[in-house]
Order: C-alpha cells, then structure tokens, then sequence
C-alpha cells in the first residue's frame, strides 16, 4: 500500500471545506472484524476517523494498531495518544512507529483518570501533559528533534489534534487555555460533545474575537441522543459535560419509538448551526456504538458527498 505523505484532513481544512469526521472505539480483544464492521458504515461518509486511546481508562485495543487497520479499509485515521498511560520514551517512539505506518492526524489527550476505569488500582502516568504532548509532536515534525533535543532519522510529519472543553468550569479559563494549545503547536481541535449551544456560540465569539480562530481549525463535537436515559447520564454523572434542560424536555415530549430519531434530528440542526458558526471549521461526528447510524446522519445533516 502505497503511504500517503499528508494528511486528508489537512488538505480538506486548508482547501475551506467544512470537515465531517467520525470516530471508533477499538474492541476489548483482538477482534479485527468488529473495527472492519464499524468502519464499512464510515468509508465515503466522513473525511476522517478518530481511533480513541483506551477510553474511559478501560482496556481495548491500542490505538495504534486499530489505526492501521482502519487504513486498509480506505479510511484516514487519527491516532489518539493519552499522557496517562505512558511516558515520554513511549509515546515517541509510537509516534515515529504509527508515522512509519502511514498514519498522518493525532489527537493529544490527558486521559480519562485510572479511577474511572474498570482497573481502578492501575499506575497513572502522565510524565507530561497534553499541551508539553502538542508542543513535543511539534518539536520532532517541525525542528526535527526528539525532546532532549537529539535529531530524528526520518522526520513524522504529523496533523497535530487537540481537545477543549468550552463547558468546563471556571468558563472564563476556557479560551485562555485553547490558546494555550495554539502556542504549543495544535493545528487543530476538536470540542467536547455540544449540547449547550448558548454557550458554545459565546466560547466561539470570545475566540474568534482574540483572533484565535484565525490560527487553528475548530471542529464542534456532535453525539447524538439515543434514548432519554442516556440524555439524562450525561446531564448528571458525565463530568464536564453540560446537558440543557430544553434537551430533556424536548426528548420527553417524544414517543419512545421515536426519541432515537429525535436526538439525530438534535444533531443534525446543530450541524445545520455550525455550518454558519464563524469560526467553526467542522463537525466531530461521535456516534458511540452508533456507527451504522452516520451514513443516515450525513445524508439527513447535508454533509453527503464529501470532498
């Protein structure tokens, strides 16, 4: 297989397209079928797969290797790393391991904390943070450098990702921080799953008002609502997370044979409201085993056919 030597996703933000990306959990197991399976519902329909890292700190399948079987079933991964589980030797050797292997867009994450986990008791290891993580990447793509300054025998060329939460609190520290990422190296980022709207519009005229969304490509993060259940956990137990009451409202107003389609129309206006947002470069598309849902969501959002 012939290895690509940019990112698609990068040359579909540079060109002013409005970017659709998707994402896959790995299976917990070496279960090759079930990431083909996921993906199948993807291929055509997003610029762009974000392959997560051991999320919600249980044990699946590395990211990197879910990546490279993601790329041979004609998708563009983007590589998630979390400083939680590994230390600096570690993630830079991955890094040149996965560029090597074709893979050319990666997300730096903290990590969910080990407590939340299923192996509670697990050693945390955050030897550097997200933003030093960003700012390291940068470091060996753009200086061709490893962190304590030696050179690299063939240079990872990297779309550098990272993420933001506008719902966070305290709110006022939330575009300081982005800029924080900005300074480090980010090229791009992708947003928390928005709910609030409010509050995202006034996150985005704060950072485009700083010039900051001159400097980086922000992609809003969309999960649709299966079920009022599932509206209601996010509301309440899922940190940092900032569920509208009118969103449950509007849920309960519904059938139960129909709340599904309800919370894909939610998503679909809210991408509808981002194609005009300025200063929002595209859609993170967060169907959680969801996937066979995102050709209906792309066609339904307009986003069909992609670039």
């Amino acid at each position: 297989m012939e290895l690509k030597s940019e990112s698609k996703l990068e040359k579909i933000l540079k060109q002013g397209h409005f970017a659709f990306t998707g994402e896959i959990g790995p299976p917990k197991g070496a279960n090759v079928q079930a990431i083909r399976e996921k993906a199948k519902y993807l291929k055509g329909n997003v610029d762009m797969v974000n392959i997560t890292d051991n999320q919600t700190a249980v044990v699946r399948m590395s990211s990197w290797a879910a990546s490279l079987i993601v790329l041979s079933e004609g998708l563009e991964p983007n590589y998630q790393m979390v400083c939680r589980d590994r230390n600096r030797l570690a993630m830079q050797s991955d890094i040149l391991g996965a560029y090597a292997h074709g893979i050319r867009n990666m997300l730096c994450l903290s990590g969910d904390h080990q407590k939340f986990g299923n192996q509670p008791f697990a050693k945390g290891v955050f030897d550097i943070d997200s933003i030093q993580l960003v700012n390291m990447v940068k470091m060996m793509r753009d200086e061709g450098k490893f962190l304590n300054g030696e050179e690299i025998d063939g240079i990872p060329k990297l779309f550098i990702g990272a993420a933001e939460n506008p719902f966070a609190d305290p709110f006022e520290w939330r575009v300081p921080r982005l800029a924080k990422k900005i300074e480090a190296g980010a090229d791009f980022i992708q947003t928390q799953c928005v709910y609030n709207m409010g509050k995202m519009r006034e996150w985005i005229k704060i950072a485009r008002e700083e010039g900051l969304t001159e400097k980086i490509y922000i992609l809003a993060g969309v999960t649709p609502m299966k079920s009022l259940g599932m509206a209601k956990y996010m509301q309440s137990k899922v940190p940092g997370m900032d569920v509208p009451d009118e969103i449950i409202k509007r849920l309960q107003g519904v059938d139960k044979k129909n709340i599904s389609n309800e919370g894909i129309k939610i998503a679909c206006e809210q991408i509808e409201e981002f194609k005009e947002m300025k200063g929002v470069s595209g859609v993170h598309l967060m169907a959680i085993e969801w996937e066979h849902k995102v050709p209906e969501i792309a066609e339904r959002a307009k986003m069909l056919p992609r670039p």
